[in-house]
């Protein structure tokens, strides 16, 4: 019987399983469906399916630089332990080698590292492992030269925050300060002009009540407005925040004096935006034991 591409793709949807194993299984069985899920499941290559729906919130974030380009990826797993497991570091590893040649997150997954696609490597892992996996996020920071900083280190180039900078210019060591300092104040963007612009409505019209509730003339309400956004853009955008290291100085100005200009950065933390459910830590062991 022949093998369709459908066929393979609602093997891999029902069973969690990798391109090539679902293939293969369907060929194995003659095109029989239930076979095939058997078939997987005898080679513990189903056990993806039943872990997708637990949330993953925990991981480690992968760090690459090659020339002038950076990465980082984001993958996550359902605790901490598993952030700490040397074949996790690995596969973390691997994907972020792997992300230096991918332009985006879907090339990255079909992307092959050791003879395996990077979406069969983690489904590989969820079955073998017995968590939850997510290849979530990869972003990407070219320049002149590119630098990599990691906070929280579980392993080199891996960790729980990983930063990158890209500068316009021969970095002479101001690049991981600025990294440095990116991991510990968070910014919103680059610049003033990089900003979403909802955000900045959101904070004017903030302030703006704010300032109304001072019973002040509209005019001078307008002046304090302006002076208000200034100091928030400050507070907010990496180049116009006072430098942690030298806070007498932006870090507009740190750069300058270095010789360099910041052409862009990325700050990614792990499971950000991921609603966690809360659970004891006598239930995080109990789980981590589970089927």
């Amino acid at each position: 019987m022949a093998i369709t591409a459908q066929m393979v793709k609602e093997l891999r949807e029902s069973t969690g399983a990798g391109m090539m194993d679902a293939k293969k299984a369907l060929t194995e069985t003659n095109g029989d469906m239930d076979a095939a899920v058997d078939w997987l499941r005898t080679k513990g290559l189903a056990k993806a399916a039943k872990k997708s729906g637990r949330v993953a919130a925990e991981g480690l974030v992968g760090v690459a630089v090659s020339g002038g380009k950076g990465v980082a990826v984001e993958v996550n797993s359902e605790t901490d332990f598993v952030a700490k497991n040397e074949e996790f570091q690995s596969m973390v590893s691997s994907i972020a080698n792997a992300a230096l040649s991918a332009s985006d997150l879907d090339a990255l997954k079909v992307t092959e590292v050791d003879g395996a696609t990077v979406d069969e490597k983690v489904t590989a892992a969820i079955a073998k492992i017995g968590e939850n996996m997510t290849l979530r996020r990869m972003v990407s920071v070219t320049g002149d030269s590119v630098v990599s900083y990691v906070h929280n280190a579980a392993a080199e180039g891996m960790g729980k925050i990983g930063v990158l900078v890209g500068l316009k210019g021969a970095d002479s060591g101001i690049g991981k300060q600025i990294a440095m300092h990116i991991a510990a104040t968070s910014p919103a963007s680059l610049s003033e002009a990089d900003l979403d612009p909802s955000l900045v409505e959101r904070e004017k019209a903030v302030l703006t009540e704010q300032a109304r509730e001072s019973g002040k003339p509209e005019a001078v309400i307008e002046k304090m407005i302006v002076g208000r956004m200034a100091k928030f853009f400050e507070e907010v955008t990496l180049l116009g925040q006072k430098f942690v290291i030298n806070p007498d100085v932006t870090v507009a100005q740190a750069a300058k004096d270095a010789g360099v200009e910041i052409t862009g950065f990325a700050r990614v933390a792990v499971g950000e935006g991921i609603e966690k459910e809360k659970e004891d830590f006598a239930a995080e062991v109990a789980k981590t034991r589970g089927a």
